[in-house]
């Protein structure tokens, strides 16, 4: 789906929606993780260019996701469900993305999923479900 223009775009169809949660990739390792750095940097431009508040926790300081200016309110919090449930109670957004965090915010979405703070917060997986996460990482498919 197109990220702007006409009715097939993102805003179009998530009106509804104004601010989105989205997971880093939190302490980067040599060789990992930092194309998730990029391309999480590069999805707060986009939900920003469609209005959309963006709300980002990602404890490493050191990251292009972290930048000044570039979230809306930026967190330095670990990637763990009792954390992301502290910042939705207190940011309140409509949605989540998992995708621009790696296997961090893969493993902590599910978490919050089987702990029910998504469906308690009414909160809008973007992006690949976490139904889809649960199918991808099991290795007996």
């Amino acid at each position: 789906m197109p990220l702007r223009g006409g009715e097939g775009s993102f805003t179009a169809h998530n009106a509804h929606i104004k601010t989105i949660l989205l997971l880093g990739s939190g302490a980067l390792k040599i060789g990992e993780a930092g194309e998730f750095d990029y391309s999480g940097s590069q999805a707060i431009k986009a939900f920003k260019e469609e209005g959309k508040r963006v709300v980002l926790i990602n404890p490493n300081i050191a990251t292009n996701q972290t930048s000044w200016g570039l979230a809306d309110r930026v967190y330095f919090l670990p990637i763990l469900p009792e954390f992301v449930e502290q910042v939705i109670k207190e940011e309140k957004p409509e949605a989540i993305a998992l995708s621009f965090g790696g296997q961090t915010a893969l493993n902590c979405g599910v978490k919050l999923e089987e702990m029910g703070i998504l469906k308690k917060y009414n909160i809008e997986v973007l992006g690949t479900s976490v139904d889809a996460i649960r199918k991808t990482e099991d290795r007996a498919l």
